[in-house]
């Protein structure tokens, strides 16, 4: 019998241990990430920096060129001078986008993974209560074209989250009219998720 609590405590243990681990290990990476973010955000913030002090330069040249006295004979060698300095500056403001580009994509890149493990643990916790997020794309004979959110089967536990229209979040009010195409985010119980999900994609 002695053996048998001893050996329960400690399977009761190890499974603690493993699960503070996986803890400890899944707050680190979320803040490695925020780190990285935070980094590449300084890191963008030169480059504009830098981006300014070309422009703020190639301005001054400029100036000094137009203001400064000069015989007509040097107007050639004054607008080589010109055309050098401003490609020069346009060639190393180029460099910087470029730069700024990949920075941007890597940024959003370590926001998608984080929203992906938050929309993972939403997903997790609605799946205990026997509910989950459904999206729904707007067919173009669906009983919904042309309707409102109000005239939608009516569920005590579905709701109508938002709609995605192109590049617009439209908020789910009452004077909204679904177009095919429409992207819908709904929330609710299983059970009664997919009549409302046909509504969006049959006649």
């Amino acid at each position: 019998m002695t053996f048998e609590i001893v050996d329960r405590i400690r399977k009761e243990l190890f499974i603690t241990g493993s699960a503070l681990y996986e803890i400890v290990l899944a707050v680190s990476e979320r803040v490695n990430r925020k780190v990285q973010i935070i980094r590449l955000h300084w890191q963008a913030s030169a480059l504009l920096q830098r981006i300014d002090g070309i422009a703020m330069e190639a301005g001054r040249q400029l100036a000094d060129y137009m203001i400064r006295p000069r015989l007509i004979n040097e107007e050639p060698s004054v607008l080589a001078a010109i055309d050098a300095m401003l490609t020069r500056s346009t060639t190393q403001v180029h460099g910087l986008k470029q730069a700024l580009l990949q920075i941007d994509a890597r940024i959003r890149d370590l926001k998608l993974e984080a929203i992906h493990e938050d929309l993972i643990k939403i997903q997790q916790d609605l799946s205990v209560r026997s509910a989950r997020i459904e999206r729904v794309a707007v067919t173009r004979r669906a009983a919904a074209v042309g309707r409102s959110p109000r005239e939608s089967p009516r569920s005590s536990s579905v709701h109508l989250v938002a709609v995605m229209r192109g590049a617009f979040l439209l908020a789910p009010s009452d004077d909204l009219v679904f177009q095919p195409d429409d992207i819908v985010v709904l929330i609710g119980l299983e059970s009664e998720l997919s009549s409302c999900v046909t509504w969006f994609t049959t006649q």
